[in-house]
């Protein structure tokens, strides 16, 4: 059996360069745990827009240790179904979101994101954040 692997959101990449909300820690339990990690050129694409020059060594350190799946032609056609078939149900979705999307359905991938309402579809696995975890057993309490 292959060990799980996980498609990490841009939003959970950018906390964990700014260490902020133990994401860095998080993605090192899930590698310790015999996981892998990986991101989409989309989410490179989306960090490297936003980086400034002091986070560049943190940024870098921190993606040296990922997979990278690139947008092929099968990706792209799926995204671009996803997006106008949510478009037809009233959604207005990303094309980024949904290339990611479609690469954690076609690549088999745990997608790891906070934005889970970008990702209302069916098909797509998502990792629940230790904060969803404990908001959930606060709630059955």
């Amino acid at each position: 059996m292959n060990p799980p692997s996980y498609l990490i959101d841009t939003n959970i990449l950018i906390q964990a360069i700014l260490k902020k909300k133990g994401r860095w820690e998080f993605l090192k339990r899930i590698v310790a745990g015999g996981g892998s990690l990986a991101c989409s050129v989309v989410t490179t694409g989306e960090i490297y827009a936003g980086m400034k020059e002091h986070e560049k060594d943190r940024t870098e350190q921190l993606l040296s240790g990922f997979d990278e799946f690139p947008v092929t032609g099968e990706i792209a056609r799926h995204a671009g179904l996803l997006k106008n078939e949510w478009a037809a149900k009233g959604y207005t979705l990303t094309l980024a979101d949904m290339l990611i999307a479609a690469t954690a359905i076609l690549h088999r991938q745990v997608l790891v994101t906070e934005n889970r309402k970008h990702f209302p579809i069916q098909g797509i696995v998502l990792l629940p954040l230790p904060e969803d975890e404990a908001k959930a057993v606060a709630v059955q309490s």
